[in-house]
């Protein structure tokens, strides 16, 4: 159950990541309320998958799941550029996270 609140945290991640974008520096008041309530159900959820794993282990693995997410979404709602780099830097940090979840056993 930890790792299922994990995941769920990393995505409130990415939402709260994308509205806080759409909020233009917290101008727009419906995009700041769902930044703010995204990050509340993240940290709310991170904390509770802490209970059981690792610090280090939570730690990088939502943020992990924040940074490709966000890149994602940058790519695909906001229409920002996609070069060779950036997609490699982004498969090592999915590979990042993949060694570390199985470290976590």
């Amino acid at each position: 159950m930890a790792w299922i609140m994990l995941l769920v945290a990393g995505i409130f991640e990415v939402v709260w990541a994308y509205a806080m974008k759409q909020s233009e520096g917290f101008s727009r008041l419906w995009p700041t309320v769902v930044t703010l309530v995204a990050m509340a159900a993240s940290f709310v959820l991170l904390a509770a998958a802490m209970r059981t794993i690792p610090l280090g282990t939570a730690y990088t693995i939502w943020t992990g799941i924040g940074a490709v997410g966000a890149f994602v979404v940058g790519i695909t709602l906001l229409g920002e550029q996609v070069n060779l780099t950036r997609v490699i830097a982004a498969v090592l940090i999915v590979c990042g996270l993949v060694l570390m979840k199985l470290a976590n056993h």
